[in-house]
């Protein structure tokens, strides 16, 4: 048997093993996927204690300090992208074990971000709904050119979402905590207060990092600001959306309609109002969801684990 037992684990649609070649590993390793939901820490602890290193997806499956404590045979923990909330990487520093990350595919996220968008802004699912069902035009679409896009977080991601909204014909506006004029106006977008951003917003997305500082940051007085006619767009993370005044708001249709594509519980549980409101466009956590990303992650990962069997760990976290 090999001497290191690698675990690819939060592969739900069961394409790691195909995606890349995992061939460089089998000389040094025998490599398991784990395709699985996360589930409790204790059935997490009984799935993975044999094995010495884990590769992760994004922030699918929490290693807190209890799960982290209950794998004494872990060494190594490879996370998809160079940043994992889910990680506790301050206990893994202190039991030892080397948290590494990977480069991501930065086209992937704004594209879901624009296809959302524009989904949500033609009523595209219900359309498409009707003409399944036998059926024909059922409404009227939104239109873009010469509304204004909102974006909250104007970063690498942000910033793209706003190019693809100046090609649209769109006014574009950004703020965030640490936005200033001249970098906003470096990527022509407009500066604005944060209780402009939501007012004048007919489309604002969200592009902040999750952090104590944005979590929450969306909240009833933000999305009381909106327009009724606005529409919301998240493809960052969930929690920087208070999701319980987000469905209220939408129920009371004080806001036109929500894109979401991420949760503060995921997977999303079965009776979430978001699964059933009409007025909301929700998809799975699908932005960094492509094959060019999986490539990127994969490849990398095997890279990662290479180098630190070879005692000379890259891309450390921790």
């Amino acid at each position: 048997m090999n001497a290191v037992r690698i675990a690819v684990i939060d592969d739900w649609q069961d394409v790691a093993s195909d995606v890349v070649d995992w061939s460089p590993v089998s000389a040094i390793a025998q490599v398991d996927f784990l395709p699985d939901y996360p589930a409790s820490t204790e059935q997490m602890i009984a799935r993975l204690a044999p094995y010495q290193v884990i590769c992760v997806m994004r922030e699918r499956t929490p290693f807190d300090a209890a799960l982290l404590r209950g794998l004494p045979n872990l060494k190594l923990l490879v996370t998809g992208g160079m940043r994992n909330a889910a990680l506790d990487i301050q206990t893994a520093t202190t039991l030892g074990i080397q948290v590494c990350g990977t480069d991501s595919y930065k086209q992937a996220a704004p594209e879901l971000t624009w296809a959302l968008l524009m989904a949500m802004t033609r009523n595209l699912v219900a359309e498409t709904a009707s003409l399944r069902d036998g059926g024909w035009q059922i409404g009227l679409g939104g239109d873009l050119h010469g509304k204004t896009l909102g974006i909250l977080g104007l970063g690498s991601i942000g910033q793209k979402v706003a190019q693809y909204g100046q090609v649209f014909g769109m006014r574009v506006i950004a703020w965030s905590e640490n936005l200033t004029h001249e970098r906003a106006a470096a990527a022509g977008v407009t500066w604005v207060s944060k209780q402009e951003l939501f007012e004048q917003a007919d489309v604002l997305s969200v592009h902040l990092v999750l952090s104590e500082r944005s979590r929450g940051l969306v909240d009833r007085q933000a999305l009381a600001w909106m327009k009724p006619s606005a529409m919301l767009v998240n493809t960052a993370r969930g929690p920087i959306v208070d999701e319980a005044a987000l469905v209220e708001a939408l129920v009371a249709n004080r806001l036109a309609g929500a894109a979401l594509d991420v949760f503060s519980q995921e997977p999303l549980p079965p009776e979430h109002p978001f699964r059933r409101l009409p007025n909301v466009l929700a998809t799975p956590h699908v932005g960094y969801v492509t094959a060019n990303n999986y490539r990127l992650f994969f490849s990398q990962m095997i890279e990662d684990i290479l180098a630190w069997h070879a005692g000379q760990p890259i891309r450390l976290l921790a």
